[in-house]
């Protein structure tokens, strides 16, 4: 997956990290980061697969720091996907990857009969 020009969808630009509840069930924060997000579907499991790399924040990475890993990321025209934080880079910027419905619009697949 490199999401530069073969066949897979992509997002850049800023994306909004939601952080999970607490245990009230109250939203932690959010946090703004840009993001480079690409995805594919996955014929072998079904499913779509996408992942990407966030930028450095200090927000994000004191919430890793805390356990959080499970995120819900949001694109501004209102697309979501839960994804997976992983450790920072050496840059401070985090990985992050989910399957299922990515957080960017991806074209609309009719399947023949």
């Amino acid at each position: 997956m490199s999401g530069f020009g073969d066949e897979e969808e992509e997002y850049q630009g800023v994306i909004t990290i939601v952080l999970p509840q607490s245990e009230e069930g109250e939203e932690i924060g959010t946090v703004d980061v840009r993001a480079h997000l690409a995805g594919h579907f996955s014929p072998l499991t079904g499913d779509y697969r996408w992942k990407g790399r966030l930028a450095a924040s200090e927000d994000l990475t004191a919430a890793y720091k805390k356990g959080v890993r499970k995120v819900l990321l949001r694109t501004p025209d209102g697309h979501e996907g839960s994804g997976t934080l992983d450790e920072p880079n050496l840059w401070g910027g985090h990985p992050v990857s989910g399957a299922g419905t990515p957080p960017f619009a991806v074209p609309e697949i009719v399947i023949d009969d």
